[in-house]
């Protein structure tokens, strides 16, 4: 499924992304870009005895892995002309640092725009932990090529 142009999406047209576990390096890597160190993802110790036992990894940093698997499966290739939103998206439940989270997508919208020669599409994506429990979600808007004509 590589290659796709906006033509060739379909609503209710599904994909999954790869699995990926969150390391202690992605969280210290984030907190380092990101200059968040709250406790919450730094202090094992403080953690221990919070509602979640744990540290827990960045609900932002999710959502980048997030971009990151579903830009691997390049689906969409050369079409591609622009991620342009993310609307609604929501933290559902905490990710733990060694939780392995997936993406599964679902085109849910299609629009052409003034322009003929591309359009956008909406996806509605979720995100699951390794215990398939629903952890993130929302929509991203990419902005899309139409075919070449021939």
């Amino acid at each position: 499924m590589t290659g796709m142009w906006f033509d060739d999406a379909e609503l209710g047209m599904r994909f999954d992304t790869a699995r990926r576990t969150v390391t202690e390096a992605d969280v210290v890597n984030f907190c380092g870009v990101s200059g968040d160190f709250h406790t919450l993802h730094t202090d094992a110790e403080a953690m221990r005895d919070s509602q979640f036992g744990e540290r827990i990894a960045h609900g932002a940093l999710i959502l980048s892995m997030v971009t990151g698997l579903r830009g691997r499966l390049n689906i969409f290739g050369d079409s591609l002309l622009a991620f342009a939103e993310i609307r609604g998206w929501r933290f559902l439940r905490p990710v733990l640092i060694g939780d392995t989270i997936r993406a599964a997508n679902e085109i849910v919208e299609l629009r052409p725009t003034t322009k003929p020669d591309r359009g956008v599409m909406v996806q509605r994506v979720e995100v699951y932990n390794q215990h398939d429990v629903l952890v993130q979600e929302g929509e991203m808007i990419s902005l899309l090529k139409r075919a070449v004509p021939a």
